[in-house]
């Protein structure tokens, strides 16, 4: 039993990060302290007006644990590796899984390419970005590769020089074919040169050139050139018209604002770059305080900034944050120089600000009814599955479907909705070990007994801490299980569950003789369903998702099945030799028609070998 005066008491007046735990050792929140005597015991402290949302965890707490640090930059950074790798109910946090693709330039190799990269690493390659658009980042890359005819190859150059023929691109005007020797490093280099300048945002030189040359292809009456010219200069114009000055001073820097409504909030990023507004982002925060906008903006600071591989020089912040100094510290150790946190007051940096926070308001309004929309989808769909079946609560629902061909290959699915939406990392295929032919009640009990049973086996593994609980992938239980028809298959299920002494409720989809649903089963009594509800299409999707998983599976074994050759049945003849009589023969037929001596030829065969072939094929000719 956990003695939460005596640990109170032991509690060091040190740096560090504290973890609060429920019931089932759950994670409710992590934090981070400077002193982690004062901090920890303030949340056992009565009304101190922490908020409706901090009192029900507190409520909820029955363990806490700390990690000692020695300052409190080192504190920040693991609070937020914690908290991505855990996900607190009760921590604000950032709802982003993106990753943004940058313009990389390979100036590490003798002829450097312009590629597309989701990461930024530290190597001899120069890199723009990040955008936020692949499409722009894809479009400007061929636009560059069609400019300055770089390669596109992946050939080791100088190495591989003249190994090979030159590429289509050669031939098309896009590649001037440094893998023949065609050009030099030295004029390859001016290329690359003239790229890095395009990508700086240096435009005109380039439109100059296209322009001089466009007019003189028109004046030569060499139409398709000019045609040519004119396109890759409309392009640059393009993406030239894009790039709007935002300052002068041409730094790299972020704007951040958010507006908050009730329990979320939708943070606005522009992405400045060199000077120029190169795109902008919207992030949702979830879990936020109320009256707390600085407290948010921290939050979202700490971690998008932990993620994301590039940092600009300034953040211009709407609101002033209370761990400002510490956070300037710790980014301007990421970034390897000064990073600068400023809250602009007046004048068009300011404007800009206020700008991103207008921005942000619009976004949360419009996407308002679509949330709306999505959550009457998933979580209301879920809630009046639940009033049907008169339970408290659903968060997880399992569902199960066999599908073969008259009893060939019988194969077992296992599909998982975690609040109203597919969580797919759960989803499981079962291949049937112990029923052979059509018998779907004997494959139902066997898929079931097997789910379970290693369930129950990773649940001890994990109380004895042999493993951790990402890797338990059977260790979490449904709150109900859905089964693909009515009585029967229900019946199994519980007859299952209540040997292996599980308590899980089990609702069956029941389907009418056009095979649609009409309804659940449940308790021994079938229960209507309107079908035009939201959980009456959360069902059907469910079914459909189950039935699609197994036919799926079932498909592909059968595809495995049939891709046989005849020439396994050869005794001698394995992979390799089957491989080499078929490149030597090219097909079946001319290996039956061969000689003896057509097929000692080939080297992978001996005379035993050939021996087998030929009686093998003779054998077949006498069955026909």
């Amino acid at each position: 039993m956990f003695d939460f005066e005596e640990e109170l008491k032991k509690l060091p007046r040190k740096p560090g990060v504290y973890i609060m735990r429920d019931a089932k050792d759950t994670i409710l929140y992590v934090g981070k302290a400077i002193n982690l005597h004062n901090r920890v015991r303030s949340y056992f402290r009565e009304n101190i007006g922490r908020g409706p949302a901090i009192d029900k965890m507190v409520s909820l707490i029955a363990r806490f644990e700390y990690i000692v640090t020695d300052s409190e930059l080192e504190a920040l950074v693991l609070e937020n590796n914690l908290i991505k790798e855990n996900s607190p109910k009760y921590n604000t946090l950032l709802k982003d899984d993106k990753t943004y693709p940058y313009i990389k330039v390979t100036l590490g190799e003798e002829f450097p390419r312009i590629l597309f990269s989701r990461s930024m690493k530290k190597d001899k390659s120069k890199y723009f970005g990040p955008y936020t658009s692949a499409a722009a980042v894809k479009d400007t890359i061929e636009l560059l590769n069609k400019l300055y005819q770089l390669r596109t190859c992946n050939r080791v150059l100088p190495r591989d020089i003249g190994l090979e023929r030159p590429c289509l691109n050669h031939h098309i005007k896009q590649c001037l074919a440094p893998c023949q020797g065609y050009v030099s490093k030295e004029e390859y280099a001016k290329q690359v040169d003239g790229a890095l300048s395009f990508l700086n945002g240096n435009y005109a030189p380039i439109l100059n050139d296209l322009e001089a040359k466009m007019k003189a292809a028109a004046e030569s009456m060499e139409f398709e050139e000019a045609a040519r010219y004119r396109d890759l200069y409309n392009s640059v114009k393009s993406v030239a018209q894009k790039q709007k000055i935002t300052d002068s001073d041409g730094e790299d820097k972020d704007v951040i604002a958010l507006y908050q409504d009730e329990n979320e909030a939708v943070v606005q990023v522009f992405f400045v770059r060199d000077g120029k507004l190169i795109g902008r982002e919207h992030y949702y925060m979830t879990n936020v305080s109320q009256n707390d906008k600085p407290g948010i903006l921290q939050e979202f600071i700490k971690q998008f900034y932990a993620g994301t591989p590039f940092l600009p020089r300034e953040l211009m912040l709407q609101y002033e944050i209370e761990d400002a100094e510490l956070i300037e510290k710790w980014l301007s150790e990421r970034r390897g120089s000064r990073v600068y946190l400023r809250v602009p007051k007046i004048g068009s940096k300011e404007k800009l600000v206020e700008l991103a926070a207008q921005n942000a308001k619009l976004i949360l309004s419009q996407d308002r009814e679509k949330l709306k929309r999505e959550e009457g989808r998933t979580i209301g769909a879920v809630k009046e599955i639940a009033e049907i079946l008169g339970m408290d609560r659903i968060e997880r629902m399992e569902a199960f479907d066999i599908s073969n061909t008259n009893g060939f290959e019988n194969v077992g699915s296992m599909v998982v909705y975690e609040k109203g939406k597919p969580k797919r990392s759960d989803y499981r295929k079962f291949r049937i070990k112990t029923v052979a032919g059509p018998d779907d009640y004997a494959c139902m009990r066997e898929v079931l007994t097997r789910r379970f049973v290693h369930g129950m086996e990773e649940q001890k593994k994990l109380q004895e801490r042999e493993i951790d609980a990402e890797f338990g992938s059977f260790t979490k239980f449904p709150d109900l299980l859905l089964m693909d028809g009515g009585r029967g298959q229900v019946n199994i299920a519980l007859e299952v569950l209540d040997e292996l002494h599980i308590n899980i409720p089990v609702c069956g989809m029941v389907k009418d003789d056009n095979h649609r649903t009409r309804g659940l089963y449940f308790n021994n009594v079938e229960l209507p369903i309107d079908t035009h509800s939201e959980g009456f299409k959360l069902i059907t999707r469910i079914q459909d998702e189950a039935h699609r998983f197994a036919i799926e599976y079932h498909r592909s074994l059968r595809s495995k099945a049939q891709v046989k050759s005849m020439l396994d049945d050869i005794p001698g003849v394995g992979p390799v030799r089957r491989k080499a009589l078929m490149r030597h023969f090219g097909s079946i037929q001319e290996i039956r028609e061969a000689t003896r001596e057509e097929l000692l030829q080939v080297p992978e065969l001996n005379e035993r070998a050939v021996e087998d072939i030929m009686e093998f094929f003779a054998r077949k000719a006498e069955e026909s």
